[in-house]
């Protein structure tokens, strides 16, 4: 398997995992657990929730997660809530630009 995603939350990384199940790509998120910890350990690469996928369909995948990052029709589906593309903090769809940026 190949690590594809780094999630800002677990919410976050469960988002992409269950994208990309709805297109037919199996994935798992890992390290969810470790999230809890904040404040306890560092928020890194390491200890933030990730999103994995078979090697296989890696191309794939990252054609998803661009779209989904680049305010594309994937980011759309389903929900209205959004997550900042600079400091990727989701946030519910009345808001209109970041709390955490501005």
């Amino acid at each position: 398997m190949k690590q594809v995603y780094v999630g800002a939350h677990t919410l976050d990384a469960e988002l992409v995992r269950g994208l990309l199940e709805s297109r037919g790509i199996h994935a798992v998120v890992r390290g969810a657990a470790l999230f809890s910890l904040r404040g306890e350990v560092p928020m890194t690469a390491e200890t933030l929730p990730t999103v994995w996928v078979d090697e296989s369909d890696h191309q794939r995948v990252r054609e998803i997660i661009e779209d989904y990052h680049g305010g594309g029709t994937a980011s759309r589906v389903g929900a209205r809530a959004w997550v900042c593309p600079r400091c990727r903090e989701w946030l519910e769809p009345q808001f209109t630009s970041c709390w955490r940026c501005v």
